[in-house]
């Protein structure tokens, strides 16, 4: 992959009801050239809207791909991959870096009623997430818009050392670094 290649990661940190989230632009080269922060609601089903409104206020025609840490951000909240990659017109790539036998029976014991038909509907229409081994440590990947071996290099293209891919690592300390900045406490 050419070292000019850049991706956005999204990843998200939160204390209360809402979820700071942080959208970090990274290049392959590992140069991070661009921030965008938001929020969803904790619990809530609006971390897609959340998302897209990230890219288009970041409004980088050279942004090439969508990496999000995880499926379910800000407890529970699931990310609708498909509109997500249609609203964006980018390849979306969600990575989870812990194994499990998926989020149906902790949806259940959280949820009921209207509110967990909702999530369980959604979760249930995300492509099924496939191991992928990088730098001898395991993560699972789900893509949209891209094939699986594409997904599999432009995970791997992103990640230097480890596990984490850099555009979410970094994504993932800069939300962690604005929630505390903001006291972790809704606006």
């Amino acid at each position: 992959m050419k070292s000019g290649v850049r991706a956005l990661g999204v990843a998200e940190s939160y204390r209360r009801d809402t979820s700071t989230l942080a959208g970090v632009v990274t290049r392959a080269s590992r140069v991070t050239d661009g921030f965008v922060f938001g929020d969803c609601t904790v619990g809530g089903t609006d971390v897609t809207d959340g998302i897209i409104d990230l890219v288009e206020r970041l409004d980088r025609e050279d942004v090439r791909y969508v990496l999000v840490g995880g499926i379910a951000l800000a407890w529970y909240n699931v990310v609708d991959m498909h509109r997500l990659h249609e609203a964006t017109d980018r390849p979306v790539i969600a990575v989870t870096f812990e194994e499990s036998d998926g989020l149906l029976e902790s949806l259940e014991a959280e949820f009921s009623g209207d509110a967990l038909d909702r999530r369980r509907e959604r979760y249930r229409g995300q492509p099924p997430r496939r191991e992928l081994s990088v730098n001898d440590q395991t993560v699972f990947v789900r893509q949209v818009g891209l094939p699986e071996g594409e997904a599999r290099d432009v995970v791997r293209a992103f990640t230097p050392e480890g596990g984490r891919p850099e555009p979410l690592r970094v994504a993932r300390l800069a939300a962690r670094a604005a929630d505390e900045w903001r006291g972790g406490t809704d606006r």
